[in-house]
């Protein structure tokens, strides 16, 4: 670009544009935003519905979902958002830390590890049957995830509690059913409970079509591959920091970050980012922390109970 056209450009206010599209660029890279990731979204009444039917496992793959932990919390250093190594049955510089305040009995101790438990979360493939608030997605497959809440209702529809009720497998192409997802806020919090299964039919009738979705679907094996996840040292430095404790590793955490970011939907910031966070943007993190302590509550005590009983 010659300096002419440069001097062009700022007086058309081209340069700002350019650099306000960069940042947006920017923003949706830190939180995460993936194509393949479908979310629900709330309509102008704070309610949102849609229509989607879970898929069966990939092909070469075992189960129809991944099961992942992860810890979202914020201390002096910022925040600490990273998956835990215990969704792959390892030692988590988290966990081992929560055990140690659990084990103290202060219930002042007890009440920071309730915030920085872990946050459980799955992940299945979907397709999208109906999306009223974005149209195009429909007939599309997606990665979902979702937490406990859902979860509950598909093993309710595999094990139902009643002998009159006859058990299903929503991720059956043909014996499955269809999805009604149903939200709304509750005291602030996206709640599910009025979400339910529809009867049993084929997704569609056209086998081929069938096939040719089940070869969209997305690895679900990748959320739980030990590559997916920072190691143990690297985890603790992090926690070091964010809790402002001395002696933290110095590892390059932008380039960690942006070989992990492309393997999980899970928001990174780096520190320099966290000292800086705009205000809607901490209360939507705040939000994340409080959600994360709403939603699966007694797994995660659970698990800090043993580990405080080991």
């Amino acid at each position: 670009m010659s300096f002419a056209a440069l001097k062009k450009q700022s007086s058309l206010g081209n340069l700002t544009q350019k650099l306000v599209k960069e940042v947006e660029k920017m923003s949706n890279t830190t939180s995460g935003a993936d194509d393949r990731l479908w979310k629900p979204e709330l309509d102008k009444t704070g309610n949102g519905f849609a229509v989607v039917r879970f898929l069966p496992a990939p092909d070469g793959e075992d189960l129809p979902w991944a099961k992942v932990y992860s810890h979202a919390f914020q201390g002096p250093g910022g925040w600490y958002i990273e998956n835990s190594l215990t969704t792959i049955g390892q030692k988590d510089p988290v966990g081992e830390y929560n055990r140690e305040l659990w084990n103290t009995g202060s219930e002042a101790n007890k009440e920071v590890v309730r915030k920085q438990k872990r946050k459980l979360s799955y992940y299945s493939n979907i397709y999208v049957v109906k999306d009223p608030a974005d149209p195009a997605n429909e007939g599309k497959v997606f990665l979902f995830k979702y937490g406990k809440k859902i979860f509950d209702k598909i093993m309710a529809a595999m094990q139902p509690e009643f002998e009159d009720e006859t058990p299903i497998n929503p991720f059956d192409f043909w014996q499955g059913a269809n999805f009604k997802l149903k939200i709304r806020k509750v005291d602030g919090y996206w709640n599910y409970d009025k979400s339910e299964f529809d009867r049993v039919s084929p997704l569609l009738d056209d086998d081929d079509a069938l096939e040719s979705l089940w070869k969209k679907e997305h690895s679900l094996d990748e959320f739980v591959s030990p590559s997916a996840f920072k190691t143990y040292e690297q985890l603790e430095a992090r926690l070091k920091s964010v809790l402002g404790q001395k002696g933290s590793s110095s590892y390059n955490e932008d380039v960690e970050e942006e070989e992990v970011e492309a393997r999980s939907f899970t928001p990174k910031f780096n520190r320099s980012e966290e000292s800086q966070l705009p205000e809607e943007l901490s209360q939507k993190l705040n939000s994340l922390s409080r959600s994360a302590v709403e939603e699966d509550d007694d797994d995660t005590l659970s698990y800090f109970q043993k580990l405080a009983d080991s």
